[in-house]
């Protein structure tokens, strides 16, 4: 089934104003081959390598991870796509309209993916790419199901779409999910809303103390890469570290030392971004109660230390390197201070069974995710506490 497209103030990068809408069963054959065709080109182009977060996405769509994904979750009744969905695209994370398109074709839809008009190299990059691959014919399936567009924030064109689509993925804060959601779609629609999160840090004390010095090198790169590569933006990236145990100032010194060596020789700080972090330091100081003292190293790290966890503690968040730390033997005051607005608690040297514990036995409404330091931003299709595939599709049940 073709469905036309809105074309008023609307440009198309990828794809035209015709799309086809029938749904292919997930992880369809052409689709995993198609993916790792992008994988492949995307892992030649040396413009690739100039963007980590590209060379992750196109690490991602290589052959042997889709079909990972496949093997995990072939069993069950049998699934189609529910035919087009549309996705709105963050800002603030480039490379996230990518993974949101990979997730729509793996669960057999059709995809429009509006970009931000503001196109960064990253999305470039990948465009270029997706419109390359697609150029063999026998990607052309693909294509007439594949359209990225930008046009000017506009409700009244969204709406247009909205109103063609059996499924949205909505990426935004609050405000901008409440408002895409107001607009009328068909009764069949069904909705993944991405909102603005955060996340947390635990790393036990004793672990970092006996810590080698090849082990805390690679945790800090770990954390480098949760944190700087998209300077706290992601919803995934740690604002707050709890250290678990009793005298933390040992440990803490040799992590944020190693640390700071890494962004010192990695990390670039402009000159707009040091304002900003320096205002919100001194914002901090006057706002925070818990907040007992501010360290500095150089002008790349800066932590501020909490005697107590604040009420509202997802307000408490940092940007270009400014991060809020904790020292408790007692997960269990966190476990209160956790809403709904947390996602994923990245961890070191801790249990994860007695992680995923705290997390179920507590009874949590926040906390979708439980991955090791390094793996903040290592986005799947189990995302935000949402099996991805198996929502964007549906069950034909046969008895």
């Amino acid at each position: 089934m073709i469905r036309s497209l809105p074309t008023d103030d609307v440009t198309f990068v990828v794809g035209d104003t015709n799309i086809e809408t029938r749904p292919l069963p997930p992880f369809n054959d052409t689709v995993c081959a198609f993916l790792n065709a992008l994988s492949a080109y995307l892992m030649s182009n040396t413009a690739t390598k100039e963007f980590p977060d590209v060379m992750t996405f196109a690490f991602w769509c290589r052959k042997g991870h889709i079909q990972k994904l496949k093997s995990e979750f072939s069993s069950g009744p049998d699934r189609l796509g529910r035919g087009l969905a549309l996705h709105i695209a963050p800002s603030n994370v480039p490379v996230n309209f990518a993974f949101s398109y990979a997730f729509g074709l793996l669960s057999g839809n059709a995809n429009v993916v509006r970009i931000a008009s503001n196109e960064t190299a990253q999305v470039k990059i990948i465009c270029d790419a997706i419109n390359h691959v697609m150029d063999d014919p026998k990607y052309s399936d693909i294509r007439s199901m594949t359209a990225m567009v930008n046009y000017p924030a506009d409700n009244a064109i969204t709406a247009k779409f909205s109103a063609l689509s059996d499924a949205r993925i909505i990426w935004g804060g609050d405000q901008t999910i409440a408002s895409i959601r107001s607009l009328e779609t068909s009764p069949r629609c069904v909705d993944i809303a991405f909102a603005d999160r955060t996340s947390i840090c635990v790393m036990d004390i004793t672990a970092l103390e006996t810590a080698t010095d090849v082990t805390l090198s690679r945790l800090a790169q770990g954390f480098y890469n949760d944190t700087y590569l998209m300077d706290q933006n992601a919803c995934s990236s740690p604002h707050l570290i709890v250290w678990h145990g009793e005298n933390a100032e040992t440990a803490r010194s040799k992590f944020w030392s190693t640390l700071e060596n890494l962004v010192t020789k990695a990390y670039t700080l402009e000159a707009i971004q040091a304002i900003d972090k320096y205002t919100a330091t001194l914002q901090t100081a006057l706002d925070v109660d818990e907040a007992d003292y501010i360290t500095q190293h150089g002008i790349n790290v800066v932590r501020v230390n909490l005697t107590d966890l604040p009420k509202q503690l997802e307000n408490t968040r940092g940007q270009f390197g400014l991060f809020f730390e904790h020292t408790t033997n007692d997960l269990g005051p966190l476990a209160k201070a956790i809403s709904p607005k947390f996602q994923t608690m990245t961890y070191f040297g801790m249990d994860k069974s007695e992680l995923t514990k705290f997390v179920i036995d507590g009874r949590l409404r926040g906390i979708d995710r439980i991955v090791p330091v390094g793996r903040g931003l290592a986005i799947d299709v189990m995302w935000d506490g949402y099996d991805v595939v198996k929502h964007l599709s549906r069950v034909v049940a046969v008895e």
